[in-house]
């Protein structure tokens, strides 16, 4: 019978996991977007940004990084044009990208941290955490738990290290992860196991 326990912890920790950790992912971006909302002074607040089909999408398992288009947007010749031509904006963008390249080309590790998608696979590895950190805990060894967390940073780092809204969504995914299934392991050792 103890069996049983420990696999519907064990599923719970993994698969419920998930969708927990999606809801603060959205509310991390509501709070977000209320403050950027609140910043801006010359916009209009209630207009979507381009990423609010991914604010909707708690689920979505990728993340862009906005300084990669506010980069081809922020270039000298694009602040100068203000609402210009379309083909004069077509121009700026081609160039600003050749000179994305151009520094990609330079640095190989930059190349793989400034892809549009980051934190690739980040579901999967979510839940074999949770798996992980539950299954510690039922055994009686938590100290497993910073194997996880020292497997996971070093895996991550190149893309931590590179790209801020990378390091956040670690932070926040790993948290809620472990705080989900240290929950959900304490819960079943204290009405299980007594």
């Amino acid at each position: 019978m103890n069996a049983l326990w420990i696999t519907l912890a064990l599923l719970t920790a993994g698969f419920v996991g998930w969708p927990v950790t999606s809801l603060v992912f959205r509310l991390a971006r509501t709070i977000d977007d209320r403050t950027l909302d609140g910043q801006s002074t010359g916009g209009s607040a209630g207009v979507p940004g381009p990423d609010a089909g991914a604010a909707e999408d708690p689920s979505a398992d990728s993340t862009t990084d906005p300084e990669i288009p506010a980069a081809a947007e922020a270039s000298p010749g694009a602040a100068a044009q203000g609402t210009g031509d379309a083909t004069q904006d077509h121009a700026t963008q081609d160039r600003a990208t050749q000179d994305q390249t151009a520094d990609a080309n330079q640095d190989p590790a930059a190349d793989s941290v400034s892809s549009a998608r980051i934190l690739r696979g980040g579901a999967i590895i979510g839940v074999l955490e949770r798996f992980a950190v539950c299954l510690a805990i039922l055994a009686g060894q938590p100290v497993a738990i910073a194997y996880v967390v020292a497997i996971k940073g070093l895996g991550r780092f190149a893309e931590l290290k590179g790209t801020p809204v990378a390091a956040e969504r670690f932070i926040i995914g790993t948290l809620t992860s472990m705080l989900w299934a240290a929950g959900v392991a304490a819960l079943t050792k204290v009405l299980v196991f007594g």
